[in-house]
């Protein structure tokens, strides 16, 4: 097991493979194992790193730091510590966030390319905002089950992320780092607060760096219309969407996801 210390906490990733580095962000909650299939399939022509963030997967679980810039941070700290150059940032659903707000903090030196993986500007219903797939009242409602029914938060996250039902293994793997995320209000309930409020709509438009959006067709999640937006925000994007897949692209669809990906970096 990896760990690299990036101010003050222990983050646990996995590294796999030579040649272009990809690094792998997941969502909120969420860790490593969501890449389990990109850790196997592409590892062969690419460097694949998977990082748990702080409070989440098998990363330290500290009382303090759960916000998506504390995130970058941490991320900025990790680059420098494995010496990671022209890498290509893969972000699953929060993960994106956390890659815009890298960008935005500290460049592009690092970076060579983004794919950012079925996500919005902004997780908020603002009101000059429609494509927002939470409101003060369903925030309010997600933060009452972390702290009164953890099981019930988890089985319904499963329900929504999937276009169907994923298979037992799958599901036990989802069940599992759902859970290794702590529900106390420091690390669970703080970063759903945190990460849902953030709004990237005035970032966007200054990335230029090449970006491989991807969307998943169900949209019990997130519509496909507010991630194409990021697209149309995004001055170098392209768009491609995911037929048979609702949030979780990375397990519903792995074989067909790692090929665009692979068609992708070729194309840089």
């Amino acid at each position: 097991m990896s760990y690299a210390r990036c101010n003050g906490a222990d983050l646990y990733f996995e590294d796999e493979g030579d040649g272009t580095p990809l690094v792998f962000l997941p969502g909120v909650m969420t860790g490593v194992r969501f890449f389990t299939h990109q850790l196997a399939s592409l590892s062969d022509d690419y460097r694949i790193i998977a990082l748990d963030y702080r409070g989440h997967g098998r990363s330290e679980k500290t009382e303090t730091g759960h916000t998506v810039p504390q995130y970058a941070r941490d991320l900025h700290a990790f680059l420098g510590h494995r010496d990671l150059h022209d890498v290509i940032l893969v972000g699953w659903s929060m993960g994106a966030l956390v890659s815009w707000e890298y960008l935005d903090r500290y460049g592009a030196d690092r970076v060579q390319a983004l794919v950012d993986v079925d996500m919005s500007a902004s997780a908020f219903a603002w009101d000059d905002y429609g494509h927002g797939n939470n409101d003060l009242g369903r925030l309010t409602e997600t933060l009452e089950l972390v702290q009164t029914s953890h099981e019930m938060l988890i089985e319904g996250l499963i329900g929504a992320a999937f276009a169907d039902p994923p298979s037992p293994e799958t599901r036990v793997l989802v069940f599992d780092e759902l859970s290794r995320t702590p529900p106390p209000i420091q690390v669970k309930s703080a970063i759903l607060f945190d990460y849902t409020m953030r709004d990237y709509r005035d970032v966007l438009p200054d990335i230029e760096l090449p970006t491989l959006v991807c969307a998943g067709r169900d949209e019990k999640w997130r519509t496909v219309a507010a991630v194409r937006d990021v697209a149309d925000r995004l001055p170098n994007a392209e768009f491609e969407l995911f037929e048979e897949s609702g949030h979780c692209i990375t397990l519903e669809e792995p074989e067909r996801f790692s090929r665009r990906v692979e068609s992708f970096v070729e194309s840089l």
